[in-house]
């Protein structure tokens, strides 16, 4: 399943609450996100308010859109909207995979012969 990597800014002086509050997101809007799609969810935040966010999705736009049409999400969009630089938590940069330990791995095994005199 793929990965997406996003970025977010949210509001230095609020990063105490920000974190506190992912420390025990709403059963709710848990079971929205996993029903959405969302796989191995991860958010990562610097001190300065910058919010990295991998996920595991066939497609984000339509996990995205899976995730807004829950009720719960209006709800815990609203909440946190205020956390976010952009004022909505909506600004979301995608960032390009530029590497792949695991991939470049296995491609460079597929292309180096058996030494000689072991099986191959």
């Amino acid at each position: 399943m793929p990965r997406v990597c996003f970025t977010l800014q949210v509001r230095p002086d609020r990063l105490t609450e920000y974190r506190e509050r992912h420390a025990a997101v709403w059963p709710d809007m848990l079971r929205a996100l996993r029903d959405a799609g969302w796989r191995d969810y991860q958010l990562f935040l610097r001190d300065d308010g910058l919010l990295v966010g991998i996920v595991a999705t066939d497609d984000l736009a339509a996990a995205q859109a899976a995730v807004d049409a829950a009720e719960v999400s209006a709800r815990w969009e609203a909440e946190m909207a205020p956390f976010f630089a952009t004022g909505d938590g909506r600004g979301k940069s995608t960032l390009d995979l530029v590497f792949d330990l695991d991939a470049q791995l296995a491609a460079a095994e597929e292309q180096t012969p058996a030494p000689i005199g072991e099986p191959s």
